[in-house]
């Protein structure tokens, strides 16, 4: 019986069945030093308030051109992102997370004061403390070389 449902009406029963949920996408950008852009987000949590450029992607937008958005939306500045995440993170109860490796190719930094409250670019004994437990051991790793 599924089969013969077609695809339009097979794909809306689907939807109506699976609870919704938001992609996150993030950039690890880094310096010719190698460190990593870390940002201090207003609107997160203060003991977890550092963290990846990035945001959520919008419906039908390439999750690469999310983060490059995310990311000149909170820095201005302009970046090349990897065709490839090489982590994705799942599990959460409404979101899956996609992370990407992106280097600066224009802009200079200025800051989003709506969003972003300072930015720092940061070398392995240079991570804040400020992060999620989840996050650092990810951001300590992509500094190690790991």
């Amino acid at each position: 019986m599924w089969r013969r449902l077609g695809g339009r009406v097979q794909w809306r029963l689907a939807r109506l069945r699976h609870d919704t949920f938001l992609v996150y996408a993030a950039g690890v950008v880094r310096d010719e030093q190698g460190r990593i852009l870390l940002l201090r987000h207003r609107l997160w949590p203060e003991y977890r308030a550092w963290g990846l450029p990035g945001g959520y992607v919008n419906a039908g937008e390439r999750l690469q051109d999310g983060v490059a958005r995310e990311i000149r939306e909170e820095t201005s500045l302009e970046v090349e992102v990897e065709e490839t995440p090489f982590r994705v993170a799942s599990g959460f109860r409404h979101r899956v997370e996609a992370y990407y490796e992106a280097r600066v190719v224009g802009g200079r930094l200025s800051l989003d004061p709506a969003e972003i409250l300072e930015a720092r670019w940061c070398g392995l004994g240079e991570v804040p403390d400020e992060m999620s437990v989840r996050l650092r051991p990810f951001v300590v790793s992509c500094l190690s070389g790991g």
